[in-house]
């Protein structure tokens, strides 16, 4: 069985209810109502920031990432700089020492053709020497004898007539 309440307390309870309700209406409801807009003008300019500051960064990483790809490019055109110069300055060497040792070559040539001429020529004089160390003792001994003495005049004689 239901029990039906007392009108009594069921006015009283409008009535209550009502008050309440009216001073929430009147003093409540408005300031939760501004409340609320403030915490939704809060988050919307919060979100705006938020947006912004997204759309910085991101320019921020393009504009880093352009300048990195310039330095990637700033190096790649300076290590290509350098090898072509360290190339050029190998290849110049190359040609200078090549230069040197030709030089160098020829004035050994030089030496060694002067020393074999002033070799052959004292080799010359040496040969000279001994002829005519020889020649005289021969001609000593031969002088002392009077008939090989005439016999070397003869042969000489003839050899000159036929040369």
């Amino acid at each position: 069985m239901l029990l039906s309440p007392d009108p009594g307390l069921i006015f009283w309870m409008l009535i209550s209810f009502g008050v309440v309700f009216f001073i929430l209406a009147k003093f409540g409801f408005p300031v939760i109502v501004k409340m609320v807009d403030e915490r939704k003008s809060f988050i919307d300019n919060s979100l705006e920031s938020a947006k912004t500051a997204n759309e910085r960064l991101l320019k921020i990483q393009e504009e880093s990432e352009q300048i990195l790809k310039q330095a990637r490019e700033n190096e790649m055109r300076m290590l290509k700089e350098l090898q072509e110069t360290r190339s050029k300055v190998i290849k110049e060497a190359k040609e200078q020492a090549s230069i040197e040792a030709k030089k160098l070559i020829a004035e050994a040539q030089i030496a060694i053709q002067k020393e074999k001429d002033l070799a052959v020529k004292d080799i010359r004089n040496q040969i000279v020497d001994l002829s005519i160390e020889i020649a005289e003792k021969v001609l000593r001994k031969n002088l002392d004898n009077p008939p090989a003495q005439r016999e070397l005049v003869q042969k000489l004689i003839e050899e000159v007539q036929k040369n």
